[in-house]
């Protein structure tokens, strides 16, 4: 899963120049993350969020350190008079 999302992340920005660029590090840290360490450190987790805009979350990239992200919550179905009887 963290994999997959600092691809995702990769695919964002076009490549991984282009994210190392965005947050401060070099293409080598990126390709490192991907084919070898298979984890980002927590603090590049938290810029990469940034970075995306959040389309990438940290929980997405490290849930072993920030947990997994909730499911989205439904809003409850609105109530009418003639519903509740």
């Amino acid at each position: 899963m963290a994999n997959s999302s600092l691809q995702s992340a990769v695919d964002l920005f076009g490549g991984q120049s282009s994210l190392a660029k965005a947050i401060g590090k070099k293409q080598g840290h990126v390709w490192w993350w991907l084919h070898r360490a298979r984890k980002v450190p927590a603090e590049q987790a938290i810029a990469i969020e940034r970075a995306t805009g959040g389309a990438v979350s940290r929980q997405d990239l490290r849930p072993d350190l920030f947990g997994i992200p909730a499911p989205p919550v439904e809003a409850p179905a609105p109530t009418t008079p003639e519903a509740a009887g």
